[in-house]
């Protein structure tokens, strides 16, 4: 089995294993942020982190997406699995779909950070899909000044202009606040691995199509 390490922020180390993506050594300190350091806001709170959901609020199932968006298996479920499900499940209302960031990497917070940046949840979920279906691309230089610009480029064909970006990237409190909601969720949910999903409160790796409608039918009766 073939096995790729990368480092984390903090020196931690993520590494490939079947279907999945493992993180050791978690670490929210130096060098997230391309244009700023990590800081609280003045006031010592940090901001509040906005869910990101599609479908139905109220339906009466709901599943919560861990996933990062340099994981590759992430980027193949997305092209996948997700859009039958978005098709039958979510576009339907029938379920409650929750995405939630995991962090592996300062690629993958650069990147939420920009998904995030007006946190409207129409344009992260439009802007979710491009960075799937180029994660090659923007993730081809492996490096950080070259990631950074592969970024930005992309996130110009979204709309956003270089003075949004340049807010959003440096927003040191909101990367902080980013860090910390992905620690606290990881730990209540046992996430270790991405993509995992969280389905009504209980844990599953990632499936075929198949195997999620025959578990969500199952719940919805």
């Amino acid at each position: 089995m073939k096995r790729r390490t990368l480092l984390t922020a903090g020196g931690g180390a993520l590494v490939a294993l079947g279907a999945g993506w493992t993180l050791t050594r978690p670490d929210p300190q130096s060098g997230l942020l391309p244009g700023a350091a990590m800081a609280q806001s003045a006031d010592g709170e940090l901001p509040e982190v906005i869910e990101m959901v599609q479908g139905d609020p109220n339906a009466a199932v709901e599943v919560i997406e861990y996933a990062s968006f340099t994981c590759p298996h992430c980027a193949t479920f997305h092209a996948n699995q997700y859009q039958a499900l978005k098709a039958n499940y979510i576009d339907t209302g029938r379920i409650k779909f929750v995405y939630r960031e995991v962090y592996f990497d300062r690629p993958g917070l650069w990147a939420s950070m920009i998904a995030r940046c007006n946190d409207d949840s129409e344009f992260f979920f439009a802007f979710s899909e491009l960075l799937y279906s180029e994660q090659r691309a923007w993730l081809a230089s492996g490096d950080p000044a070259g990631i950074i610009e592969d970024l930005r480029t992309l996130a110009k064909t979204a709309g956003l202009d270089n003075e949004t970006l340049d807010a959003c990237l440096s927003d040191g409190p909101k990367a902080e606040a980013l860090f910390t909601w992905y620690q606290e969720n990881a730990e209540r949910d046992g996430i270790s691995s991405t993509p995992t999903f969280m389905i009504d409160g209980r844990q599953h790796s990632n499936m075929t199509y198949d195997e999620f409608a025959e578990i969500l039918d199952g719940k919805l009766g």
